[in-house]
């Protein structure tokens, strides 16, 4: 199959998975096995896409976070919420510097443990809707910087493939009393500096590699256009399939892939 064809997939994949709690990791590096791509370019690939689907939270929430920007000056609200994306992005900012490599290196080759924790997430959100408390916190903006730093510390998590970080902060949000809209709305905003993080820590450690495989640059570009696309149309209707029916159907959907996905590893 033609290399572009190749980017495209990983591209829907991305802009499908990154905002709804299946883990897009997992699901991409499940994806490049399937489509039996090497290790090297393919995994940097997986990560540098993701900035597209980041573009996609810009985009859908631009007005409100545009607002922000111009009340930072001379509004405390304003720079409450900028401080509370910050309190919540500091914990994977610390240990995604010290364990940058290790994910890379072992985590990112373990398509068992990605297995294994999309069938473990899935049963933790099967029964998360009958355990949060009742919501006390609605408004995305106004979370208390200690709830914020709950959600980061769940984000964390997260790190392991196969564990989605969408999922851990809005899993993560609800035990902490945030309503559920509320809840993914932060994840939203929590991951435009985590992954444009993530996309710079991993293009200035492959900087090398990308330099040297110049002519794979156009395929970066396809993954991250389909990406963004996809991602826009799937936010909106990520929201309200929440809303309505919480996060049953998305615990049900990891555990199919993850048991899809260790079949073929056991039998494939």
């Amino acid at each position: 199959m033609p290399d572009w064809i190749n980017a495209i997939i990983m591209g829907v994949v991305e802009g499908l998975t990154e905002f709804i709690p299946v883990s897009s990791t997992g699901m991409l590096l499940l994806t490049k096995k399937l489509l039996g791509l090497p290790d090297g370019f393919w995994d940097t690939f997986t990560v540098l896409i993701q900035l597209g689907a980041i573009l996609a939270v810009v985009v859908l929430y631009f007005q409100r976070l545009w607002n922000v920007v111009l009340r930072l000056p001379g509004d405390p609200q304003a720079r409450k919420f900028v401080l509370s994306v910050l309190v919540a992005f500091a914990p994977a900012v610390v240990l995604g510097l010290l364990l940058h490599d290790f994910i890379k290196r072992v985590l990112f080759d373990s398509p068992q443990t990605q297995c294994i924790s999309l069938i473990l997430g899935g049963v933790i959100l099967l029964f998360i809707d009958r355990l949060v408390p009742p919501p006390t916190r609605h408004d995305s903006m106004k979370l208390p910087l200690g709830t914020a730093l709950g959600v980061g510390l769940f984000q964390c998590v997260a790190m392991i493939p196969g564990v989605s970080r969408s999922g851990a902060t809005i899993v993560g949000s609800m035990l902490m009393g945030v309503e559920k809209k509320a809840a993914a709305e932060f994840s939203f905003f929590l991951a435009i500096p985590t992954m444009a993080g993530a996309f710079a820590l991993d293009a200035w450690k492959n900087r090398h590699e990308l330099a040297a495989v110049k002519s794979e640059i156009p395929l970066i570009a396809i993954g991250f256009a389909v990406s963004f696309v996809v991602a826009l149309l799937v936010i909106r209707a990520m929201l309200a399939i929440l809303t309505k029916r919480g996060l049953a159907p998305f615990g049900w959907f990891r555990i199919a892939v993850g048991a899809a996905g260790l079949a073929l590893l056991r039998f494939g």
